[in-house]
Order: C-alpha cells, then sequence, then structure tokens
C-alpha cells in the first residue's frame, strides 16, 4: 500500500482545487477513487518515504481499537447509519492518529468503497482479522454482531498479551540488574580490591585461581572496552536485525516453541488465539480455507502459520480440518482435534471452540503464574551466587594473606 498526494477539481466547486494524501495500491486506484468522489484529478504524485523512526506503529492503542468497536457496534444496532456514526466517532476521537484514519475511512466510503475495504487501506490499524469479519458482517448484513464479537475477541487477546508482559516484566527487571550490578563491580570494585591485595601480599603474591579469574574478567573489561563494547552492541543489534527477517523469525519461534520453559505457555497462548479467532471467523461467515488462512496470520507464530497454510492446502482437497489438527501433535493438543471433530460434526465449530479459548486462556494465568514463581527466586539465586562468587575471590587472598601476617 503506497501513499499518494493529489490535486484535484471539483464539479460542485468550479474553479477551487482540492488537495490531500490517500493510501492505495497504484495510481489508477487513486484516480478511480477520485473519480467516484466525483473530483476530476489534476496531479496524482506518489510519496517517496524516506527514513522515519516510530515507536508506535499506527499509533492507534488496542484499548481504543476495543472501544471504537463497541461504540460503533452500539450506534449500528440503534439504527444510526454507518457514516453518521464514524462521523461522530471520528469528531470524539481523542487519538489524533486515530482521527485521521477514520477520516480517511470517511472519505472512501463516501467514494464508493465498502466499509472493510477502507479498513484495508490501513493495515497497521486493522488487522486481517478485523477486516474480513467487517466484510463478513456487511455481506451477511450483521455488521453490529460481528463488531460485538470483534470486541470481545480484541479484549481477551489484549487481556493475553497483558498477563504475558506483566508476568515478565519482573524477570526482565532482575536480569538487567544483574547484568548491570556484574559490570558494575568488575568495572568499579574489583579493580580497587585488586589493588589493595597486591598492596597487602606483594607483586608476587600467590593468589587462588577464582580470585586471578575475576581480576583477568575485570582487566579485559578495563583495556579492552574499545572491542567489547562495540561488539556487545553490534551484536544486540544483528540479533535484533536477524529476527526481523523473514527466516531469523521463523528461526526464532521454532526456538521459543521448543524452549522450557516457556514453550508451554507460547502453544497454549497460540491455541487459545487460534480457537477464538477462527472461532469468530466461523460464526461471522467466512469461509473455512480463508477463515484458516487469516487465523494463521493473526496468532503471530509463522510456524502455526506454516502449518495452518498447509492445512488450509489439505482442507481445500477434501480433508477435514480436525483430522489435519491431529496429525500435528507438536503444535496443537489433542483435545483440540476431538473439539473440532465433535464441532465439524455438529456443525457449531464457532460454539465449540469459544469453550477451548476459555479453558486455555485459563491455562495460560495458571501456567504464568508458575513460570512466574519459579523464574524470580532463580535470577535471586543467580544474582546472589554472582556476589557470593566475586565475595569469595576477594575474601580468601585477604584471609591468606592475614594469615602470613601474623605467622
Amino acid at each position: 500500500m503506497a501513499s499518494f498526494t493529489y490535486t484535484a477539481s471539483s464539479a460542485n466547486a468550479p474553479g477551487k482545487t482540492i488537495s490531500g494524501k490517500i493510501e492505495a495500491a497504484s495510481r489508477e486506484d487513486v484516480i478511480a477513487s477520485l473519480s467516484r468522489q466525483k473530483l476530476t484529478p489534476i496531479t496524482v504524485k506518489e510519496t517517496k518515504s524516506g527514513f522515519s523512526f516510530s515507536l508506535g506503529g499506527s499509533g492507534v492503542k488496542s484499548d481504543e481499537l476495543v472501544i471504537f468497536t463497541r461504540q460503533l457496534s452500539a450506534m449500528i444496532s440503534a439504527g444510526v447509519p454507518l457514516l453518521r456514526s464514524l462521523n461522530s466517532l471520528a469528531e470524539h476521537a481523542e487519538n489524533p492518529n486515530f482521527r485521521k484514519i477514520l477520516n480517511t475511512v470517511i472519505t472512501d466510503i463516501q467514494g464508493g468503497s465498502g466499509f472493510g475495504d477502507a479498513l484495508a487501506k490501513h493495515p497497521r490499524a486493522f488487522s486481517d482479522v478485523y477486516i474480513n469479519m467487517v466484510r463478513a458482517g456487511e455481506t451477511a448484513g450483521i455488521l453490529d454482531d460481528i463488531l460485538k464479537r470483534l470486541a470481545t475477541q480484541q479484549e481477551k487477546n489484549a487481556t493475553i498479551r497483558k498477563k504475558v508482559k506483566s508476568a515478565m516484566s519482573y524477570p526482565m527487571v532482575l536480569v538487567f540488574i544483574t547484568i548491570g550490578a556484574f559490570f558494575g563491580l568488575m568495572i568499579f570494585v574489583i579493580p580497587q580490591i585488586g589493588k589493595i591485595i597486591t598492596d597487602l601480599g606483594g607483586p608476587d603474591a600467590k593468589l587462588p585461581l577464582l580470585t586471578q579469574i575475576m581480576l583477568g574478567i575485570s582487566s579485559f573489561l578495563l583495556s579492552y572496552w574499545f572491542i567489547w563494547i562495540p561488539a556487545l552492541i553490534g551484536g544486540v543489534y544483528g540479533t535484533i536485525h536477524y529476527i526481523r527477517t523473514p527466516a531469523g523469525k521463523r528461526n526464532f519461534h521454532k526456538l521459543i516453541i521448543k524452549l522450557p520453559p516457556i514453550n508451554g505457555i507460547v502453544k497454549k497462548v497460540a491455541v487459545a488465539r487460534f480457537a477464538r479467532t477462527y472461532s469468530s471467523l466461523i460464526g461471522a461467515g467466512v469461509s473455512v480455507i480463508e477463515a484458516i488462512n487469516v487465523t494463521g496470520r493473526a496468532i503471530g507464530n509463522t510456524v502455526y502459520e506454516d502449518a495452518l497454510m498447509k492445512a488450509a492446502d489439505g482442507v481445500q482437497n477434501g480433508e477435514p480440518l480436525s483430522t489435519l489438527v491431529e496429525k500435528r501433535e507438536d503444535l496443537f493438543p489433542s483435545i483440540l482435534a476431538q473439539m473440532l471433530s465433535v464441532g465439524e460434526e455438529t456443525g457449531q465449530t464457532d460454539q465449540v471452540l469459544i469453550k477451548v479459548a476459555d479453558f486455555y486462556e485459563e491455562e495460560v494465568d495458571v501456567a504464568i503464574d508458575g513460570i512466574s514463581s519459579i523464574i524470580e527466586p532463580v535470577m535471586i539465586v543467580m544474582m546472589g551466587s554472582m556476589v557470593g562468587l566475586i565475595a569469595a575471590s576477594v575474601m580468601g587472598p585477604i584471609a591468606s594473606i592475614s594469615q602470613n601476617i601474623q605467622g
């Protein structure tokens, strides 16, 4: 999706020009969109994006999207026309980025685009799941009901994300404190203590092996800071850059699925997200193949995405999804295949999978509490061990020198 700036004239205002910015797949799409708005294009230029740095992505938070979805659902259920509802929500939007997106969506709808197609031009703000469910709701004439489903699903996903982040925040703080304490002791404390030991025992004093190792590490960090600091920064940057590449992301996702103890949480989150997303799409009337493909992209793990893409091919060839899921025991639990089979037999797949999603979301809560209770004492033991090693490396030679002095 490219960004274009345009200048156009309006038949309703002869002699006046209108300028603006629009996102579209091609220049021809921009001209077609302007024509639907009864505007005559004068100039259409693609905006070349230079270097930009943004921490906020689309600038639209998940909580804002949930509130918008619920409010839009309520207004449509009350019989308020879609454009009027969107205009009202755009006027009262506190986030200027979101207001700008909604105004663009309104302009596209006024130009003849469908609601789902207008949302599709803003993939950073609206996910594939959101767009496909809106399109299904438009087609079936149940947009208000679909928006309620979407709001519920987004709230559940946001809850899981918050729980995972909150569970990992304390261990990550301990990790940074441990690393900071290590470098602080090695750079500022150990050299001073080493000097004291040398002054007391003399340059020929024999030091314990542990003390020699600690002094050696400290000396390296101080003498070769111009090597290890750039190497550390480069390593972190290179790792992050590699993980963002398709191959790096795939390998990283394979690693976290196999890495205990977080692999259990990762799989349960993926299964819960699959069950709720697929249920919502099927309940909205989206075709099975499209629902599988969209769900695969929505899980956020390339290993599961690849598995579901292959499953979509199998379903297209006539195999039931439950059978295909059952073959991937490494990714999906047996209960999911059984519940899918029941749903396929009864025609109530969406209702059955909602129960699976609820169950695994509760399992995620339990697993997060369990791993948190394990990680915290482990990190404390690691910090204590590091301090203990440094203390032993210092106290050993001091005790030896004091004995020699007394003797």
